[in-house]
């Protein structure tokens, strides 16, 4: 311990050294930080939050479930008609090994759920049942029904319009196909090029705020919640995550796919089997549950705050953080799939949906609401705690067992988010300066646990949410060229002329 009391000693006096540096200017280190970011976050969110006024909703989440309805629509409810051939295609059965890409379907897959399934099943999903009662799920699942749509959407862009390297490394998502599509369609490539720039810079803000801060800080919360002798050792917290986090981003995505590939599917298992305990040790009060889930989305109760509105609101924005539908940032992991085929790649991608929502946030939901752990005073606003609260019915030792899970959920999503902004890096920058990216981002880690965020946090959400509006919109503009293609790979499906490996 003596060591890791060093290194923590270090870090504390070089904060410190800087805290005494800007005290005469009427500040702490900390507290400038968080002016700053709140000065943005001031400017900027009454743009990216304006309340359409018929709608009484945010500008920004107008535009997230717009976008999933129309693509639902514009091809033909692919959700459901594909949903089959979707499972098919992640157990192997079309994979032939010597097509161009880095990963399998399934790494696909699992390394872009590993940026989606964490906090936000776990922490976002409690939130919004105690803020918007039982009725926020069913927008919960509706958001996602039509993300799925979306998803589809945008992974098949970036398989199509991907650049493989001459390393054999892929280079794909919104950044990319906004650009090439747009001059290739439209013979605007400065716009297109616009588009993926802006894109681009709001991946790489995202990765470090929300992909990084927010989760190794969270991570830290919650241990020292549970471990109180680790509270004056965040940074002791934040090299391990950094140092772990590095040992897989070296290996760039086919390292963090083999990883993901095996960490997301036991955890979720894990998870789902938890909650499902739960259920099914309550079994009978399930269909009274569903029932008022629907009742209450169209009706809400009065001791839950918002009215329709409200429940509305917090239903499509956590369903909306939760998956990332509409986000693209899917799109950036999918593009490195091996297949000559990119709207089986899309296929494949709007699954994820479906897992990280309509299956695990429904877990969580129903186990939230028999324990009732959402009533509890003591946890207002704290999610992850309402989750643990509804896990402690199982037995003493489960809250312990949840945090290892949140833990695992919190470092598969900091390895999968360094990979989309490597890409957002490598875009702007070009590949030589992904390895400083990778050194800046371990450092991130190990701030995480040690700043207080505040205003930071809100900063990320927004670069989050500001990777919504070029994607979505460019993808409505472009979306004939998906319909073209998807109207062949259907005829060529339907004719039985997919070659099966397995």
């Amino acid at each position: 311990m003596n060591i890791l009391s060093r290194m923590n000693s270090i870090v504390v006096l070089f904060l410190a050294f800087i805290n005494n540096a800007q005290a005469a200017e009427g500040g702490g280190f900390l507290e400038t930080v968080n002016s700053f970011f709140g000065g943005i976050v001031s400017f900027y969110a009454p743009i990216l939050f304006y309340e359409i006024p018929f709608l009484k909703l945010p500008m920004i989440l107008f535009i997230m479930v717009a976008g999933g309805i129309f693509f639902t629509f514009r091809f033909g409810f692919i959700n459901i008609r594909l949903f089959k051939h979707s499972i098919d295609v992640i157990k192997g059965k079309y994979d032939n090994p010597d097509d161009e890409g880095e990963i399998s379907h399934f790494q696909a897959l699992t390394s872009a759920l590993s940026a989606t399934v964490g906090l936000g099943n776990i922490a976002g999903v409690a939130v919004a049942i105690q803020l918007g009662g039982p009725g926020a799920v069913f927008w919960l699942w509706l958001v996602a029904f039509f993300g799925m749509s979306m998803k589809f959407t945008s992974c098949s862009f970036a398989q199509y319009y991907r650049v493989v390297n001459k390393d054999g490394s892929v280079l794909g998502g919104p950044m990319v196909y906004l650009e090439q599509a747009f001059k290739e369609r439209f013979n605007l490539w400065s716009l297109g090029k616009a588009m993926g720039v802006f894109y681009a810079f709001m991946t790489i803000m995202a990765s470090f705020g929300g992909g990084n801060l927010f989760q190794g800080n969270q991570t830290f919360e919650l241990l020292s919640n549970e471990f109180p002798g680790l509270a004056d050792y965040p940074v002791v917290v934040g090299v391990i995550l950094a140092v772990l986090s590095g040992a897989v981003l070296l290996g760039g995505i086919k390292r963090i796919g083999e990883v993901t590939s095996k960490l997301v599917p036991l955890m979720c298992l894990f998870y789902v089997g938890s909650c499902l305990a739960i259920i099914l040790g309550n079994i009978s009060e399930v269909p009274g549950l569903i029932g008022s889930i629907f009742k209450e989305a169209f009706s809400p109760s009065a001791i839950y705050s918002g009215g329709l509105i409200g429940v509305i609101i917090q239903g499509v924005k956590r369903a909306s953080f939760s998956n990332e539908s509409g986000l693209g940032s899917a799109a950036i992991a999918h593009a490195a799939a091996k297949t000559k085929e990119p709207i089986r790649e899309g296929i494949v991608a709007m699954i994820g949906p479906f897992i990280d929502t309509i299956v695990v946030c429904t877990m969580t939901s129903l186990a939230i609401l028999i324990t009732n752990a959402h009533m509890d005073s003591s946890v207002a606003g704290k999610g992850a705690q309402i989750t643990s609260l509804a896990f402690s019915s199982l037995g003493s030792y489960m809250p312990m067992l949840l945090l290892f899970a949140t833990i695992i959920f919190a470092y598969s999503t900091i390895i999968s988010w360094s990979y989309y902004g490597e890409k957002g890096v490598e875009y702007l920058f070009g590949q030589k300066y992904i390895n400083v990216y990778r050194v800046l981002y371990c450092f991130v880690i190990v701030l995480g646990p040690v700043l207080k965020l505040g205003h930071v946090i809100d900063f990320s959400d927004l670069m989050l949410l500001s990777m919504a509006f070029p994607n979505i919109i460019g993808m409505i503009a472009l979306s004939p060229i998906i319909k073209e293609k998807l109207d062949d790979y259907l005829s060529r499906y339907k004719k039985g002329e997919m070659p099966v490996y397995k």
